[in-house]
């Protein structure tokens, strides 16, 4: 019956996948603070979840007025990558439940396409998606904008309306919409607060799950 409806499951990698905001939010309110520009994780987390990198440190030099140092990049770079060698997990739940899935899925990301295998590989999940791996570097714009979903759906032949996505932040689920897709939201990330979910229905989410293992029935429910 899920197969009548949804042929491809598309999934975020950040907080969908692998816990992996609160070690890319720490290391950038750090920075950015350290800069000049106080900002604590929570702010980052609640303003900026779901865009990329570029995106966001555009806004914030808008609003700060002045460019971030040149070096800035590589000081976040080697935070995130010493976080992700020291506590990087995958989501709970989440092997289990990729497993059960019997549909095509792909990891459709605002991260760097080195970025996205990497976290992949660290927790053990790139063997579930090969080479169907797509970032928002391959197009125009990011989330919010419908582009990478798009373009993930072109590539694996599937229309629009039979796509679902797994998304935890309001962008991805504005872009998932856009797209003409399904969206559920998750809002089972360390990096979720209380009011996280609601975020999510708010921005569209056919429903909302904070546990990874509840995929299938929450597929069900929309068949």
């Amino acid at each position: 019956m899920i197969a009548s409806r949804f042929k491809l499951v598309i999934f975020d990698c950040d907080g969908v996948l692998v816990d992996s905001e609160p070690i890319i939010n720490r290391a950038h309110a750090e920075v950015l603070t350290a800069c000049g520009y106080p900002i604590t994780e929570e702010v980052l987390v609640e303003r900026f979840c779901g865009m990329s990198d570029p995106e966001m440190l555009a806004i914030i030099e808008r609003e700060w007025g002045r460019a971030l140092p040149a070096s800035y990049a590589e000081r976040v770079g080697l935070m995130i990558e010493a976080g992700f060698r020291q506590s990087l997990a995958p989501i709970e739940g989440v092997a289990e439940a990729l497993d059960s899935l019997t549909l095509p899925i792909c990891v459709a990301s605002s991260s760097s396409l080195e970025q996205i295998r990497k976290k992949l590989e660290i927790t053990g999940l790139l063997g579930h998606f090969g080479e169907h791996l797509f970032s928002a570097t391959m197009v125009a714009r990011g989330k919010p904008a419908p582009d990478l979903f798009l373009y993930a759906a072109q590539n694996l032949m599937t229309a629009p309306d039979c796509c679902l996505v797994i998304e935890d932040s309001p962008a991805g689920i504005d872009a998932a919409l856009a797209a003409g897709m399904t969206a559920i939201g998750f809002s089972g990330g360390s990096h979720c607060g209380p009011e996280h979910g609601v975020r999510l229905q708010r921005h569209g989410a056919a429903l909302v799950m904070d546990d990874m293992l509840e995929l299938a029935t929450a597929m069900a429910k929309l068949t």
